[in-house]
């Protein structure tokens, strides 16, 4: 099992509307994550930066390529995309981040 760490921006204004919609996630996406092979997902938001912080934990099968190109992970992009900073595709811009310390 392999952490993994980004950040992503919320566009100023949207913190209710972003953990609203969260809190109301698809069950087919919550599926489709959880087939990629992630588990214990989790994202953070740091309300002075409106940077939003994920980890995740992905499986050893887990594939980079699976969720990107999925058509309810795109879908819910675009739903996502008037409230968050996003790539052409609408994708979130996601920075990913290094681990410098853990601790079990």
């Amino acid at each position: 099992m392999k952490r993994h760490a980004f950040k992503m921006k919320l566009k100023p204004g949207f913190e209710a509307e972003y953990k609203k919609r969260h809190d109301a996630i698809w069950p087919e996406l919550q599926q489709v994550i959880r087939q990629a092979g992630v588990q214990d997902y989790s994202i953070f938001l740091d309300a002075e930066t409106l940077t939003l912080f994920a980890v995740q934990k992905q499986a050893d099968h887990f594939d980079p390529d699976f969720l990107p190109n999925h058509p309810v992970v795109k879908k819910w992009w675009a739903y996502m995309a008037d409230i968050m900073e996003t790539n052409a595709d609408h994708s979130p811009v996601a920075i990913p981040l290094n681990e410098v310390f853990h601790l079990d």
